[in-house]
């Protein structure tokens, strides 16, 4: 049983299907909201907390992995499981290489669809926490002065303090003033995890 803040979203353009999807996922403890096509999926507001979305593959408008590409491009990510009745190779490893969760053939099993959307939304609720914690420590370095950027951006990449100084052109008590304000502002104790941390927040710093 999943917590009732997790919400699984249905998209399947057969009435029969999506009834019986929602019912299984019903009765397995998850909120489920269902959806004729993916353009009616795309009204509605992003979901803040932990979800997954059932998607068919084949809809006429936008497909499902036409949907899956353009959440992809829009940054609305979503773990997605793809369910299909007209499973093939190549559609099949075009959705895992995006990302996909799972991809389930029609009828669909429900010992194999409760364990994919309960990987989903496990990876969901991972993702949105790297996400937080990214924004979080960009969010810091947004607070550094601009000479503290250049010296954090330097030791980074491993350069010391003499060589720092030489490189912006002041003396090397001011770089270690600069360096040391800005391992306090970003919260790093050392700087193996100042360079951890750059890289979860996906900072890409000069090569000096």
């Amino acid at each position: 049983m999943m917590a009732v803040s997790a919400i699984v979203f249905v998209v399947d353009d057969d009435p029969s299907v999506r009834k019986s999807l929602t019912r299984v996922l019903a009765s397995a403890g998850y909120a489920v909201e269902a959806f004729a096509s993916a353009r009616e999926f795309l009204a509605r507001p992003p979901h803040p907390g932990p979800c997954c979305l059932v998607l068919d593959v084949r809809m006429p408008g936008l497909t499902g992995i036409q949907l899956q590409e353009m959440l992809a491009v829009t940054g609305r990510r979503m773990s997605i499981v793809f369910v299909t009745g007209h499973a093939d190779v190549p559609t099949s490893v075009k959705a895992m290489k995006a990302g996909a969760v799972d991809l389930l053939t029609k009828p669909v099993d429900v010992e194999d669809l409760i364990p994919a959307i309960q990987r989903a939304v496990t990876r969901d609720g991972h993702d949105r926490a790297t996400e937080v914690r990214r924004t979080e420590i960009q969010r810091r370095v947004g607070t550094l002065t601009p000479r503290e950027i250049e010296v954090f951006a330097r030791v980074v990449t491993g350069m010391q303090n003499k060589q720092i100084a030489a490189a912006l052109g002041i003396v090397e008590k001011t770089v270690k003033v600069h360096r040391a304000r800005a391992m306090e502002k970003i919260r790093a104790g050392s700087v193996a995890e100042l360079v951890r941390l750059a890289d979860e927040a996906g900072l890409t710093v000069p090569k000096t």
